[in-house]
């Protein structure tokens, strides 16, 4: 039985879809577990769409009793090692993107008003 408030805790419920990219399960397998009474479920629907929500506190435990504790597990490390590659990805375009702008203002804090070269006593003075 699901504690209180335990559906509406943020990550604790998850659609029999994100079990299927997350833990390699099929909604079959999320079936069978409601109809033997080890998962509890609310039914929901996007755009007409029907899915399923189980407990991630239910699901973890009953993966690890009919699939063993070794898929589990790796199921959760592939699922953060593809976490973990895509946010260096995108630090990685980020990174590629600053390296441009500071290039770019670089160049432009090289020059004066007139294009040349900025003399050293002139450096921290605004003109008015």
């Amino acid at each position: 039985m699901a504690e209180y408030g335990e559906w509406n805790r943020k990550g604790a419920a998850l659609s029999d879809v994100t079990a299927q990219t997350k833990y390699g399960v099929s909604r079959e397998f999320i079936v069978k577990g409601i109809q033997a009474g080890k998962l509890e479920y609310r039914e929901g629907a996007v755009w007409g769409n029907p899915y399923l929500r189980v407990l991630r506190s239910q699901l973890e435990p009953y993966i690890a009793e009919q699939l063993g504790s070794e898929h589990l597990l790796r199921k959760k490390a592939q699922a953060e090692l593809r976490a973990v590659r895509k946010e260096i990805a995108e630090i990685r375009t980020k990174l590629a993107a600053l390296e441009t702008r500071k290039a770019e203002l670089e160049r432009v804090a090289k020059l004066e008003p007139s294009g040349g070269p900025v003399r050293p006593a002139e450096t921290g003075r605004k003109r008015l």
